[in-house]
């Protein structure tokens, strides 16, 4: 096996359709891990130090440990591209066939890199507890001296969604089962006419995403915050339509009189649906519970649509649990 070094950002162009085979061939494949999102997260942060290690045999892409670099005064930290705020599982993207001789090749890598003082710390973050990385990189990097910890960093709510909203119900507590049941007849019957629709091609997508914000910005002074950020900024317009043309995107919203009072927005890979971002309007209609109910509508339409999985990503905020999420944690892994 070879290892090779990329520390500039052609290194994109040049793996592109390597990287998209290989993610076919990964143990875990995930919209995060995509050249689509690592490259357009680049793009817009450009943090550090670019350092993407690739491992082949025989011209073969086996593995990609997507990386970069920042410097403190302990000397340069590796990081995993889009670590950590705007992407919520991150990873190195082995072919499930190769996984120990390609983590030894990185493990031999990373230890080199110590010795001669280029790197100090190896800081992953947002790392899925059933990730390959997590399973055998610390072992392998203790073995070569480094100081390693394993820490749990945040939790991602996940329904397992049945094959029927019927089924779904039965999975909530009774209380929360008799709340969601009134809070959408209440909004069914209310006077005004409501209806909620997922952005497709027959809508103006940039007026859309304008819209959106608008409503995640007045749901939370942090996300109003988040939004005046440039780079957050620069992100957010070029993965959307990205995402829209590649079908992973679902933008949603529900009105009321035609007006939007709650919007989410997902992504749709592979057997889930993952809860993005949302927003919605406190100062109208807030006695409709207008976010429960979009999200109840959102579940059940990734239930009839047959995906397996409801993915609220990282938080712990209560209505994720109350909604049927099951928790599962994002691990941060630090070596010395």
């Amino acid at each position: 096996m070879e290892l090779s070094v990329y520390r500039d950002a052609s290194a994109f162009a040049i793996l592109e359709v390597e990287w998209r085979d290989l993610l076919g061939r990964a143990r875990s494949d995930c919209i995060f891990y995509t050249w689509e999102w690592h490259s357009t997260w680049w793009q817009a942060y450009q943090p550090g130090e670019l350092l993407i290690v690739t491992c082949r045999e025989q011209g073969k892409l086996l593995g990609i440990a997507p990386l970069f670099l920042t410097a403190s005064e302990q000397g340069q930290t590796a990081q995993i591209i889009g670590c950590v705020d705007v992407t919520d599982y991150l990873d190195f993207i082995v072919d499930a066939d190769f996984l120990l001789p390609v983590y030894e090749k990185f493990a031999d890598y990373f230890a080199g890199e110590r010795a001669s003082i280029s790197i100090s710390c190896f800081d992953l973050c947002n790392i899925p507890q059933a990730s390959p990385t997590r399973e055998i990189l610390p072992d392998l990097l203790r073995q070569h001296g480094f100081s390693v910890s394993v820490e749990p960093q945040e939790v991602c709510p996940v329904i397992e969604l049945p094959g029927d909203w019927r089924g779904y119900m039965l999975l909530l507590q009774k209380k929360q089962r008799h709340e969601v049941r009134r809070k959408l007849r209440r909004i069914q019957g209310y006077a005004s006419a409501v209806d909620w629709y997922i952005v497709n091609g027959q809508h103006n997508l940039e007026r859309e995403v304008d819209h959106f914000t608008r409503l995640m910005a007045a749901s939370d002074p942090e996300k109003a915050l988040f939004l005046r950020n440039e780079g957050n900024m620069r992100f957010f317009k070029q993965i959307v339509p990205l995402a829209q043309d590649r079908g992973w995107l679902q933008l949603c919203f529900l009105t009321v009189d035609e007006a939007r009072v709650a919007a989410y927005m997902n992504f749709v890979y592979g057997d889930r649906v993952m809860v993005y971002n949302s927003g919605h309007d406190h100062q109208q209609y807030s006695q409709l519970s207008p976010g429960i109910v979009l999200l109840a509508y959102n579940i059940q339409h990734a239930i009839n649509s047959g995906y397996r999985y409801y993915d609220f990503l990282r938080g712990d905020e209560s209505y994720k649990f109350r909604m049927g999420g099951r928790e599962t944690t994002v691990l941060n892994i630090r070596a010395t």
